[in-house]
This record gives C-alpha cells, sequence and structure tokens, in this order.
C-alpha cells in the first residue's frame, strides 16, 4: 500500500485512520464527492472533496459535523504525510490528536 493510494480509495480509510468506521460512497476521490463518514459511537460527518491534485498527491475536503465545519487539506508521498485543518479552533483542538494518530499508522502502513 501507497499513502497515495490508501487516501485515494475512501474504502481504505478505516485501515489507518481508526477512528472512521465506515465511508458512504466507498470508492475512488473524485472532485466533487459527497459524502459521509461514521465515527464514533455512532457519530457522523458530511463531507465534500474540493480539490485533488494527484500529480503533487494533494486532497482538500470540508467535513461538518453538525453546524461546524473544517477544512482539511492532507499531504502523503515518499514516507511523509501532512495535514493542514482549518475551522472552529474547539473542533481543531479536538480533532488535531485524531488525525495525528491516524497520519502516523498511515506512513507505518504504506
Amino acid at each position: 500500500m501507497t499513502m497515495w493510494s490508501a487516501y485515494e480509495d475512501t474504502s481504505r480509510w478505516t485501515e489507518w485512520a481508526p477512528h472512521i468506521r465506515g465511508v458512504e460512497p466507498a470508492g475512488p476521490l473524485e472532485d466533487g464527492m459527497r459524502g459521509v463518514v461514521a465515527g464514533p459511537l455512532g457519530t457522523s460527518a458530511r463531507f465534500e472533496v474540493t480539490c485533488i491534485d494527484r500529480a503533487e498527491q494533494r486532497w482538500t475536503w470540508k467535513v461538518q459535523v453538525g453546524p461546524a465545519r473544517l477544512t482539511i487539506a492532507h499531504e502523503g508521498a515518499d514516507g511523509v504525510a501532512a495535514i493542514e485543518i482549518d475551522g472552529p479552533a474547539p473542533l481543531v483542538i479536538a480533532y488535531t490528536p485524531l488525525a495525528r494518530r491516524a497520519l502516523n499508522r498511515l506512513v507505518r502502513l504504506a
């Protein structure tokens, strides 16, 4: 598995992101793709993929949790994964440790 292939296929997100229980739709990322990420304890978040740059192995999505929205930019190549999170500070602070754990796992698995 490469980092990009794990990013690019939503059906594989549960392999490296332990806080994700499932994704609909499952399959390859597409610009404008909309769906739902299932989280722990029956939580869920709606999402929309807003930008994919396959050449640079980067992608961005907007994730809606209740009334709050995060914009998350992912990048991953050559054993290095990076993330940029923009949104309300309490939500960013709460999500950052989960994202860090998932990215560390992604790097180990890739």
